[in-house]
């Protein structure tokens, strides 16, 4: 007989407790353990015939056979990119986000515009008058997308069994529950159970199978830290709401690379996806200001040029501040610190106001020479030719390093109408021609000011 028992789950990581506790052990998160009821079976039970498992036995390693993984066009090239070059048949994905920042718009879409495809779009969260007016404001029609209002996995699963789509969309896995599972939805064990069942349909049935999730406040995937992994691949889509450019990073993806960046643009119909982003990211260069430098970075395989901003002001309230938006925080301090070191910049009482401009956030290393230059410019309020970029990584020591694709950085540059690059003198492998732009190798952040400032 099956015995039922209740147990404490945290709601951030799902961390199970016998007794309730104030603070998580697992994840540190204070007040998150709510009482569920538990059901354990006696034994494990298996039923022959479900899906296609067969006996499996031990191979030798060299005889595994590698069989190339199908994979689905997306009509969408940004998340065809993200996705590293399609859908793959009988896969999970996770895409999550921040309320309001157009998941179910990009996921209908999405299911609207794949012609070739039979969709079924399931929405927990919303009817089919919301549903209607967002396919109207989309603007896209598409017959063989067909929707379902419907919480229950298996009675979602019993509808997907006889419709037989090649793509499924949840909206959203917090919204359905189990009739097997005695607690309220978008708990720990409904979140778990219904992943479950959808991930093993998924295996079994060969339909790619996107799971909408919901966000905490910081910024993880509610639920437990298990849904996450039972998934192939974590999308995640950030960004300010009231800016309209979204982007799309894969932080899991067992088909493919996690350093693709795709771009969204949200407007009155719907997203669109940016294919040049360079040309949005920089600013109008008619007007020379001090403080404003173009970086060439690379996000995945894709090059970009990006306008970094900075400020530089005496100190008002003793305490210089220190503030970035779109740049980590830790390394602009260090970057500062070189800065006063090595070239003797006094910077020390000195307010510094870092801006990537788009409300883009870049870890690229190679940003730091564009961050110095935008600092430098602004402390000495002289404005930057507009017509340079720049490109390397500034060490403890005041060297310039070599960053990889530097071929592909000054393409993208020479490509955008830029007439002289700043690299490392250390990038000695360039493989390109040089006719319309101007490379400047340097060696040291000194060596550096001097050329640029004269």
């Amino acid at each position: 007989m099956a015995k039922t028992k209740t147990a404490f789950f945290c709601q951030d990581c799902g961390h199970e407790s016998p007794k309730w506790v104030g603070k998580c052990p697992n994840c540190g998160s204070w007040n998150t353990f709510v009482e569920e009821l538990v059901t354990k079976s006696g034994e494990a039970t298996f039923r022959a015939g479900q899906g296609d498992h067969r006996p499996n036995k031990p191979k030798p390693s060299d005889s595994l056979e590698a069989d190339k993984q199908p994979r689905i066009p997306m009509h969408d090239k940004e998340l065809d990119r993200v996705l590293g070059g399609g859908l793959v048949q009988g896969s999970v994905t996770l895409f999550g986000g921040e309320p309001g920042i157009g998941k179910s718009t990009l996921m209908l879409q999405m299911g609207l515009e794949q012609r070739n495809e039979k969709i079924l779009y399931v929405s927990g969260e919303e009817s089919e008058e919301q549903i209607r007016m967002r396919i109207e404001r989309v603007g896209i029609s598409h017959p063989g997308c067909f929707v379902l209002m419907e919480t229950n996995v298996e009675a979602i699963l019993n509808h997907t069994v006889e419709l037989d789509p090649d793509i499924l969309i949840i909206d959203s896995i917090q919204t359905l529950f189990h009739p097997a599972v005695e607690s309220t939805q978008g708990s720990v064990s409904q979140v778990r159970e219904c992943a479950g069942r959808l991930v093993r349909y998924a295996k079994e049935s060969g339909t790619a199978i996107f799971i909408i999730g919901h966000v905490t406040k910081d910024g993880n995937i509610a639920g437990p830290k298990l849904l996450e992994h039972m998934v192939d691949t974590v999308l995640q889509f950030e960004g300010d709401r009231h800016h309209v450019y979204r982007l799309l990073r894969t932080s899991k993806n067992r088909f493919g690379s996690t350093h693709e960046l795709g771009i969204y643009e949200m407007s009155g119909s719907g997203l669109r996806a940016v294919d040049n982003p360079s040309q949005i990211l920089i600013g109008e260069r008619d007007n020379q200001l001090s403080g404003v430098a173009i970086a060439a970075t690379v996000e995945g395989m894709r090059p970009m040029l990006i306008e970094v901003q900075a400020l530089v002001s005496s100190a008002v309230y003793g305490t210089p501040q220190r503030s970035t938006t779109g740049f980590d925080i830790r390394r602009l301090n260090m970057l500062l610190a070189v800065l006063e070191k090595r070239c003797g910049f006094n910077l020390a009482m000195k307010d510094v106001f870092l801006n990537i401009a788009g409300g883009i956030r870049m870890d690229d290393p190679a940003m730091d020479l564009a961050v110095i230059s935008a600092i430098l410019s602004s402390g000495q309020d002289i404005a930057i030719p507009p017509l340079t970029c720049f490109t390397g990584e500034v060490g403890l020591s005041g060297e310039i390093r070599p960053v990889p694709r530097i071929e592909q950085r000054i393409q993208e540059a020479a490509k955008m109408g830029f007439e002289e690059i700043y690299i490392s003198s250390y990038n000695k492998s360039l493989q390109i021609e040089t006719k319309n732009i101007r490379i400047i190798p340097v060696k040291r952040v000194d060596e550096f000011f001097s050329k640029l400032f004269g």
